[in-house]
């Protein structure tokens, strides 16, 4: 089994100490040395230490970056809320999680990037949970995946093996704070290597090709819209590496990108309870749909049904801990001799390079990079009180990769009225694009939904 070479944060303080630089992290403008990040973290800590767990309301700002800090120095358990969560969501999460405090604005504790303090660390032990991150399943409502501090470590060092990631880099994005993706790379993964990290805010083109990155991170979303401004695109030439995550790339994303700053970008796979467990390599080969070969620890397999293809599951040092709470959604989850079933389906070359080719459930919709669980949306659509009945479903769009839409049965509402609901009760990217108003939903015997039998969008 591949361990970490340092614990979490033996890393983070070390290379803060012995590589301070004055724009080490700049988020949305606002910039912190890493001595001022370590100091107000220290401050947070201090007065968040011995709380079970601790929620920080995720916004795109550096008192996130302070606070996430300050929940790992005090080895108390980070619970990341989505700053658009609707009140359904936010108590669930915060009554699910058992979080003492919410940190950052509105909360119970603010964070103020002026306050210092020294703060020792606790001893590390690698099983301790570093974060809860809650995932949308195909059925009711968000998990809380347990992340623990060894498997951000591996996680992250084996990232910066593939992608030859070093403290020379400056990485640069605007994703959210809330997701592995955002936070758990693109803030703990540029501490522990001690790169500089410049969050652009929102991800636009022109923000990133203002910021003058080696190293950029991207949804297909966000490269659609870079490859659709030229220029901006063109500006990105001089970078080392474009890494697209979360969803699949589209080939003719993949091959504008080529064509405008002359490269090819590199792709990689993971899932909240797994980390990143597959990566194309910096100095290996790079395919469109292909997300390259495992992380080092990291083994796949996959449950072969029909010419290569099947479900893949994963084992390794970056997997969860369990689901919070739910330890029959985590049996479930695993097979017998410990694998997880990551659902996706997938096809291994005969140089163990691994192609993504769908979804085991159709249940599961990827859109603008979020991972959205259907039956929750249609859990909050069934709580309006106009509507009998509800089917969501992801269908394909050019921009977003896959765009919500709701089959509803219901009377005297707007299309309107009911995007907005779902925007109030849930995080206002989990709303349906587009909802269809039926007579009644396709049913089986067993009174189920046939969603494969509703009108086409």
């Amino acid at each position: 089994m591949h361990e970490p070479t340092e614990p979490l944060l033996t890393a983070l303080t070390d290379r803060a100490a012995g590589a301070d630089r004055p724009d080490a992290l700049t988020v949305a403008g606002r910039t912190l040395s890493r001595e001022e990040l370590l100091g107000a973290a220290g401050a947070v800590a201090a007065e968040i230490a011995g709380s079970p767990s601790v929620a920080v309301r995720a916004e795109a700002t550096p008192e996130t970056a302070v606070a996430v800090v300050g929940g790992l120095l005090a080895g108390v358990p980070v619970v990341p809320l989505p700053p658009d969560a609707g009140p359904a969501e936010r108590d669930h999460i915060l009554k699910d999680s058992g979080a003492a405090l919410v940190l950052g604005p509105g909360g119970d504790l603010p964070v103020d990037l002026r306050k210092r303090a020294d703060w020792s660390a606790p001893d590390e032990n690698p099983a301790t949970t570093a974060l809860i991150l809650y995932t949308s399943g195909t059925t009711g409502a968000p998990k809380g995946a347990l992340i623990s501090r060894g498997a951000v470590a591996a996680g992250l060092d084996g990232l910066a093996e593939a992608w030859q990631w070093t403290a020379e880099d400056t990485l640069v994005h605007g994703l959210p704070l809330f997701h592995v993706h955002g936070l758990v790379l693109g803030v703990l993964g540029a501490l522990r290597t001690g790169c500089r990290l410049v969050h652009t805010g929102r991800p636009t083109p022109q923000a990133y090709a203002a910021a003058g990155g080696s190293l950029y991170f991207g949804v297909p979303t966000v490269w659609s819209r870079v490859v659709r401004e030229p220029d901006a695109a063109r500006a990105l030439r001089a970078a080392r590496l474009l890494v697209s995550g979360s969803a699949a790339l589209p080939a003719p994303v993949f091959r504008d990108l080529e064509a405008l700053t002359g490269q090819r970008p590199i792709e990689r796979y993971g899932m909240t309870e797994t980390l990143i467990t597959l990566t194309t390599r910096a100095d290996g080969e790079r395919r469109p749909g292909s997300v390259g070969l495992p992380l080092p620890g990291v083994r796949t397999r996959v449950v072969a049904e029909e010419g290569g293809i099947g479900e893949l599951e994963v084992s390794g040092p970056t997997l969860f801990s369990g689901y919070l709470s739910r330890p029959e959604a985590t049996a479930e989850a695993h097979t017998a001799d410990g694998w997880f079933r990551t659902g996706d389906i997938a096809t291994v070359g005969a140089d163990g390079m691994h192609r993504i080719v769908g979804r085991a459930s159709t249940d599961l919709i990827k859109s603008g990079g979020y991972r959205v669980g259907a039956g929750e949306v249609e859990n909050a659509l069934l709580d309006h009180p106009a509507v009998r009945e509800a089917a969501v479903v992801g269908a394909p769009h050019e921009d977003l990769g896959q765009e919500i839409v709701a089959y509803v049965v219901a009377d005297g509402v707007s299309e309107r009225a009911l995007i907005d609901f779902v925007a109030g009760h849930l995080s206002v990217h989990k709303r349906p694009r587009r909802v269809r108003f039926l007579e009644a939903l396709p049913r089986n015997a067993m009174g189920k939904p046939q969603k494969k039998l509703l009108p086409p969008v």
